[in-house]
């Protein structure tokens, strides 16, 4: 069994921007936890391949998904086609877990 948290992982910096603990990465998902400090947002992007949920687990946050803005609390997920632009901004320290399948990776990440 295989169980990990954000003290056991080492965080690194994704190509949009986020901080994060990447929990598990297999050959067909990956789980993650992001952090974005007040302020902060990840830059604008898409995932041609992968299909994201985000959870929010505290804070707040504005999700921006293909042009349509919602603002997210604890308790919020949101689907994230393979695709769609998207970018979502701390409007409060935001933690939120982000689900990838495939497996997110840096060459899945396009931008404008």
């Amino acid at each position: 069994m295989k169980v990990t948290s954000p003290a056991t992982v080492e965080a690194f910096t994704t190509k949009d921007g986020s901080t994060i603990y990447e929990l598990h990465h297999t050959d067909l998902q990956s789980l993650a936890q992001a952090t974005l400090e007040t302020g902060q947002s990840t830059r604008r992007h898409y995932h041609r391949r992968s299909e994201e949920i985000y959870f929010v687990l505290e804070g707040e946050g504005e999700m921006e998904l293909a042009g349509e803005r919602r603002t997210l609390g604890p308790g919020a997920a949101v689907l994230i086609p393979p695709g769609t632009w998207h970018e979502i901004r701390a409007r409060q320290t935001l933690r939120f877990l982000c689900c990838c399948a495939p497996p997110y990776s840096h060459g899945d990440t396009f931008f404008e």
